[in-house]
């Protein structure tokens, strides 16, 4: 399927049938439902407002007064990426405690849960309860959207951690793109059908919940954290699709030994210790760039750019939908180049992209009363603009956590990383509708500048982590943050203390190799 990465030197990972399904599996059971539910209350928002209306008209037999309808309405959106912060927060403790398969499964009850709340709470006539379930299915995604890149990336050979890598970011696209045809009027956007809209959510997470137990489990948490070599060999065996596994297993040994004294990373220590500083910087760089980069502001303003272009009112939806098909196709994209040409030049591409095409937005917004061919323009840069996140600016950063951190620090930093993914992500959804109110067009250009300083910094920074391990990739790093790595004996005779640290226990060494 992705074996044309151009990166096959002897036998290095192949795509196996069993790689593949894992990707497949953990990605739609999870990273899928985060989009559906980022776009599923777009469409049917006329009706479930009705919804909160009737219901409210009925107990009270008042009619909802607007201001209290607003802060509902705005509660059921922004619900979604504040219970997204808190499964963030829930990731340390449930990936070193239940594995990373393990998380996966337990968090597939949260969907179901919500799903079914969801799905019933017109019979109900509550809609505290759809409320409610918004949280819980944003405490869902926070998890999946950690979980999986995590999972797949410790799983995958490194000349397919990319590729693989990118998977979920494209799940989460077509999750998007699903509940935008389903949401159509002429399909389940509609006064009747909202209700199953939103429940059939849960059915990817039965699915998962059913499939995924047949899979193994990250061979880097068997053998790194529950030092199980046994069960970590067998694992990589079914996934390489080859018996003879011991490179791997001794690169992640060798791992383990030059991170033993550090021991497991909490947030805390994470964040002081000198040795992951520019990493730590990078994530979270990264995140608040692919959130605040304003992809949310595009797709709010898309529809009004194409009427203002001529399309009729009633045929924006399908201009809706046709933006999410560029968005999962760029992704797929993605998949196949993040190889081929390397992070960098995508990350950069990407945040280059979404950059020059926010600011000849202001330009064309401000202009296309005056000038009639400029709403085209703003078309184009609506276009180009999504192809950028597409390529880089959505996928790449997930891919560089699990790459920038050893198995020590992952789970920390995908904990930070998360948090100030949803975190910005509730932000953007809190202030955009001010800034848009008081900025108007204008606010593309704040959009502008933090892709033009995240791409600044990603160049001077970021190094290129394509077709390398781990251990190479902590190498690049250790240089940047002027630290010395311990490795393996022989490089011990000119072993001195790290500045700042303390000299390294060298019996770690003679015993472990």
């Amino acid at each position: 399927k992705q074996e044309s990465s151009g990166c096959d030197e002897g036998p290095k990972g192949k795509m196996t049938l069993l790689l593949a399904l894992v990707a497949l599996i953990s990605a739609f059971g999870s990273s899928f439902q985060y989009g559906y539910n980022v776009s599923v209350i777009n469409s049917p928002a006329p009706f479930m407002q009705d919804f909160y209306n009737r219901t409210y008209l009925n107990r009270t037999g008042v009619p909802m007064d607007s201001s209290f309808q607003t802060l509902l309405w705005s509660l059921t959106v922004s619900m979604f990426p504040l219970g997204g912060f808190f499964g963030s927060l829930m990731v340390w403790p449930m990936v070193n405690n239940c594995g990373r398969k393990g998380t996966l499964l337990i968090n597939n009850l949260f969907s179901i849960v919500a799903a079914i709340l969801m799905g019933t709470s017109e019979v109900a006539k509550t809609f505290e309860v759809i409320i409610l379930s918004r949280i819980i299915m944003g405490i869902y995604a926070g998890l999946a959207s950690n979980v999986v890149p995590m999972f797949l990336g410790e799983l995958s050979p490194k000349n397919l951690r990319g590729a693989i890598g990118v998977v979920p970011q494209l799940f989460i696209t077509i999750g998007i793109l699903v509940a935008q045809i389903l949401g159509l009027n002429s399909i389940l956007g509609n006064a009747t059908g909202w209700p199953v809209l939103l429940g059939i959510t849960g059915i990817p997470s039965l699915l998962q919940l059913l499939t995924l137990p047949f899979f193994p489990e990250s061979p880097r948490y068997l053998l790194l954290q529950k030092g199980n070599e046994e069960q970590a060999r067998r694992a990589l065996q079914k996934l390489r699709g080859w018996d003879d596994v011991d490179d791997e297993i001794k690169e992640m040994l060798q791992e383990d030994r030059s991170e033993k004294e550090e021991g497991q990373f909490t947030v805390f220590s994470l964040c002081t210790f000198r040795g992951l500083r520019w990493q730590l910087i990078s994530i979270i760089v990264m995140m608040m760039g692919q959130q605040l980069s304003g992809i949310n502001g595009v797709f709010y303003y898309a529809d009004r750019i194409f009427q203002s272009a001529g399309v009729d009112s009633n045929s924006v939806q399908y201009v809706t939908v046709s933006i999410g098909a560029i968005n999962v196709v760029m992704t797929l994209v993605a998949v196949f180049i993040v190889e081929s040409l390397g992070r960098r030049i995508l990350l950069l591409a990407g945040f280059g992209f979404c950059c020059v095409s926010c600011a000849v937005l202001t330009l064309a917004l401000n202009l296309q009363n005056t000038v009639h061919w400029m709403s085209y323009v703003s078309i184009v840069c609506v276009i180009v603009y999504i192809i950028g996140h597409a390529i880089g600016a959505s996928p790449i950063p997930f891919v560089m956590i699990t790459e920038m951190f050893l198995q020590s620090s992952r789970p920390a930093a995908f904990m930070v990383g998360g948090s100030v993914h949803w975190l910005s992500n509730f932000t953007v959804g809190l202030v955009f509708l001010y800034m848009e109110a008081g900025l108007g067009p204008y606010s593309f250009l704040i959009f502008c500048a933090i892709c033009l300083a995240t791409m600044v910094y990603i160049f001077f920074i970021v190094p290129e982590t394509k077709n390398k391990t781990f251990m190479e990739i902590n190498r690049i790093m250790a240089k940047r943050n002027k630290v010395e790595i311990q490795e393996d004996k022989e490089e011990l005779g000119d072993f001195h203390t790290v500045p700042g640290g303390q000299a390294e226990k060298k019996e770690i060494f003679s015993s472990g190799l």
